[in-house]
């Protein structure tokens, strides 16, 4: 019988990967808000609310940016308004418990996200990613976002690896399909304890 496939590296989405699913975190933040359900998503689907996400994530324009111009949209305060967002996307632990056991076991680990910004909030506070992961590259320190395939070759220089050598994870089918094409073993992420049990069977990690 064939030897199971030796992977050597993992990249991780962050958003709704190591994170909770963002579907739930937006219907969540549009209850606290008080907003009819769905409003979020419509915002997101408007050009200029595309548009913003977009600056956003490749640097272009900081939060408050955002906060101002995605409130309008949504008809909400513009206060803070990505920490009101982001409230409830805590961390993924199943998700981030197959990093660590990976990881120790010599697989190398990678965080590739397209960043929402540090400042004035910082979604990643508190997740030690440095700490934590191999590599971690944000889409706002480079000026490229996913899909673009050269911010996948950043995370794979980093990593001193090839994207035949590596899974990754992600809750865009868009950035799942990009990666797909570059030879990456993919795994579209919805489910955290889904993920965690798919990751472990294709790492060839034991249950904990």
């Amino acid at each position: 019988m064939a030897d199971e496939p030796g992977y050597r590296g993992v990249v991780f989405d962050f958003f709704g990967v190591l994170t909770a699913n963002m579907v739930e975190t937006i219907q969540w933040f549009e209850q606290r808000e008080g907003i009819r359900p769905g409003t979020f998503l419509a915002a997101w689907a408007d050009p200029y609310g595309q548009e913003l996400f977009r600056r956003l994530e490749l640097g272009e324009i900081g939060q408050e940016d955002w906060n101002t111009g995605f409130g309008a949209l949504m008809g909400v305060k513009p206060d803070n308004l990505m920490a009101r967002y982001l409230h409830d996307a805590f961390p993924a632990y199943p998700v981030l418990s197959v990093a660590r056991q990976a990881r120790a076991v010599g697989i190398r680990t990678a965080v590739l996200s397209n960043s929402l910004g540090r400042q004035p909030y910082d979604p990643y506070a508190g997740f030690d990613l440095d700490g934590a992961f191999d590599v971690v590259v944000l889409s706002t320190d480079h000026g490229l976002r996913k899909p673009d395939t050269a911010l996948f070759q950043v995370v794979l220089d980093r990593l001193g690896l090839t994207a035949d050598e590596c899974v990754f994870v992600d809750d865009s089918e868009t950035n799942v399909e990009a990666a797909s094409a570059l030879g990456f073993t993919t795994l579209l992420g919805l489910d955290e304890q889904v993920m965690a049990r798919r990751l472990r069977e294709l790492l060839g990690l034991p249950a904990l």
